[in-house]
């Protein structure tokens, strides 16, 4: 087959072409889709899910401006078109129209009129038009009930795939066909099975030995049993079956023609050829809250996402370029975010999270609730204590105290002046001797466990976490405590030398903060207990007491470089938070201890802004969201200055 192309316009020379091809019949008669419809309930239980799904959406219209940016249009004429797309049709009655003609057909149609200047899409239904003539590319053009035909450009319409051309789709109708016809015969059956009084078919048995009947005793039977089988069982009574006569049924009762399972199937069958989760058509054999929540997202993704995009391309391709004005870069789009949005409580906190900090005024809380504005109200309330910028501190994002209840009853410094505190050295070492006495105890606790268990090698792990729960809350007052004393410390460091009168600065600003860091040191402390005893439950063998010990003595040593590097986080932290509430701007590196890291010691001197990192990755000197390597032990501090 050759192609040319004529006029702009794709065609075919002819050459190459079956016989009577371009007067190609079309498949079924589509009046047969029209009926299946009308008399299959499964068929139009699943149709009707889509096209209300489908139409409920909305369509949008946007201008692309850049590739990070758009504006929505509601007054460019494809928007106007898809509000009213004929007089007194509303967007959702035209949308589930067109869905269900492709649903049902795998082709809609739509004419395009003017009317009082301005273009309309007035559908039409499969069964009145049709396409006529050309060739396997395009149609010649639509043929319609009344006589009157289309030329191709002033016809909308969508439709499927089909194997022997482009220009019509083939109904799911047709590979759905034997199964409606079960189905279909499957009604009529039982229609008349109640027809009949429910009754079932059968044959009544005599036996060879029985005494002979004559012409009356026969007449007699034959009213009695006709009185009773007219009467459906009810009002003829109950039959009386003489001389040893059995009943035997002929045929299937209703459980053995399994009707139920026959039109669940039929149901699932329909739901796997439009691709519908079962569960959101009825089907609720194996549904549970958890899977149908995720089928509601299935649904909008993948089982109505291809629908939603086809709709789009093709009002873009066939109705678009006949609007006037200017159409570049426009295009429309289902408003699917409406019904993948969350709750409201999960839509609060992701929009808190995204912007970071408050997101709607007072007056717009009120409008939503019915309640008139109020003076003030449509400024956005952003509470004293937070910052913009990178800086993580109590002021953008630890969270409350109160969200941490197993650190509560702290015997905090109240006044949070110097007098109050020790010096950085003496709050370490206190810290540290803390950390390691409260190590060795609940090492000697699970020893003392381990021991009173008889036999061989206990479960180590088991007994380990019979003790989590109350070694973590004990550990997060415990770091909280001497974290608060240390962390004023460091603010003081700063505060003397920039703000002696502690000017904008509150050391209780800092505890919600401290609070997070103590959880962090404190799961991490716990976990490396975890896996020194867990090393020694997969050693076993009759050494494990032994090992035990050692695992205790490793779990001490830890206790000391977590306190030290934990004070080093602590001191910085409250240093940094004085800064910004000085109104410092630079903050700079200062190299410390005997024998600092390489990549501490090129930084020495380093100046970042105050809100930056430094070359190694971290805020300040032991930042908790650094790499252990450059944080275990670090012994460096912080300069702060002005710009300039």
């Amino acid at each position: 087959m050759s192609f040319v192309v004529s006029s702009g316009q794709l065609a075919t020379t002819g050459a190459g072409v079956t016989p009577g091809y371009a007067a190609m019949p079309l498949p079924a008669a589509p009046w047969e889709y029209a009926e299946i419809w009308r008399t299959q309930p499964q068929v139009r239980t699943v149709i009707g899910f889509l096209a209300r799904n489908v139409a409920q959406l909305g369509v949008h219209v946007f201008r692309r401006l850049s590739d990070t940016d758009r504006e929505r249009l509601t007054d460019h004429p494809l928007a106007q078109l898809l509000a009213e797309p004929v007089p007194r049709m509303t967007t959702y009655r035209w949308v589930e129209r067109l869905v269900s003609d492709v649903a049902l057909y795998d082709n809609a149609y739509g004419i395009k009129l003017r009317l009082d200047g301005r273009l309309r899409v007035l559908p039409v239904p499969p069964t009145l038009i049709r396409p006529y003539g050309g060739n396997w590319i395009a149609p010649e053009y639509y043929e319609t009930a009344g006589g009157r035909d289309f030329a191709v450009e002033d016809v909308v319409h969508i439709h499927g795939y089909t194997p022997e051309g482009l220009t019509y789709g083939s109904s799911p109708m047709e590979s759905l066909r034997e199964l409606l016809l079960e189905s279909s015969e499957s009604a009529k059956t039982r229609a008349a099975m109640w027809r009949g009084g429910a009754r079932m078919t059968g044959v009544l048995k005599r036996p060879a030995d029985a005494p002979e009947w004559g012409t009356k005793e026969k007449v007699r039977f034959r009213e009695m049993w006709r009185s009773f089988t007219q009467g459906g069982g009810a009002e003829g009574g109950t039959p009386i079956l003489e001389d040893g006569m059995e009943y035997v049924p002929v045929g299937l009762n209703p459980q053995q023609a399994q009707y139920i399972e026959a039109r669940k199937l039929t149901r699932e069958e329909c739901a796997a050829a439009y691709f519908i989760p079962p569960p959101l058509i009825g089907i609720l054999d194996h549904a549970t809250y958890s899977n149908i929540k995720e089928q509601h997202a299935h649904l909008y993704q993948d089982t109505l996402g291809p629908w939603l995009v086809m709709l789009e391309q093709e009002f873009g391709a066939q109705i678009l370029p006949d609007l006037p004005g200017d159409s570049t870069g426009v295009y429309c789009e289902f408003n699917i975010q409406a019904k993948m949005r969350g709750s409201f409580e999960e839509q609060a906190a992701a929009a808190s999270t995204a912007t970071g900090g408050p997101w709607m005024t007072r007056n717009e809380i009120r409008a939503r609730n019915n309640l008139p504005a109020v003076a003030g109200g449509d400024e956005l309330i952003v509470p004293m204590n937070v910052t913009e910028g990178g800086l993580a501190s109590p002021r953008d994002t630890a969270p409350e105290p109160d969200a941490l209840p197993k650190a509560r009853g702290l015997a905090l410094v109240k006044s949070g002046r110097p007098a109050d505190l020790g010096t950085g050295v003496a709050e370490q070492d206190d810290l540290t001797t803390a950390l390691v006495r409260w190590t060795e105890k609940a090492a000697k606790k699970l020893l003392d466990a381990a021991g009173a268990k008889a036999g061989g090698l206990p479960d180590l792990l088991e007994l380990w976490a019979q003790g989590h729960e109350d070694r973590l809350a004990q550990l997060q007052t415990l770091l909280a405590d001497h974290g608060y004393r240390l962390a004023q410390v460091g603010a003081w460091d700063v505060l003397n030398e920039h703000n002696p009168e502690a000017d904008g600065w509150s050391a209780e600003v800092m505890l919600a903060w401290i609070l997070a860091a103590a959880q962090a040191h404190a799961e991490q402390h716990e976990e490396a207990g975890r896996k020194a005893v867990a090393a020694v439950q997969d050693e076993g063998g009759d050494g494990w007491r032994d090992g035990l010990k050692a695992a205790a003595g490793a779990w001490a040593t830890a206790a000391d470089v977590r306190a030290a590097t934990a004070a080093t986080e602590l001191r910085s932290f409250g240093g940094h938070d004085a800064a910004e509430a000085s109104g410092l701007t630079k903050k700079i590196w200062r190299t410390g201890g005997k024998n600092p890291r390489a990549s501490h010691k090129a930084q020495d001197g380093e100046r970042v802004s105050l809100d930056d990192v430094f070359s190694n990755g971290l805020r300040w000197p032991g930042d908790g969201q650094g790499a252990v390597k450059e944080t275990a032990r670090c012994n460096c501090t912080l300069d702060y200055a002005k710009e300039g």
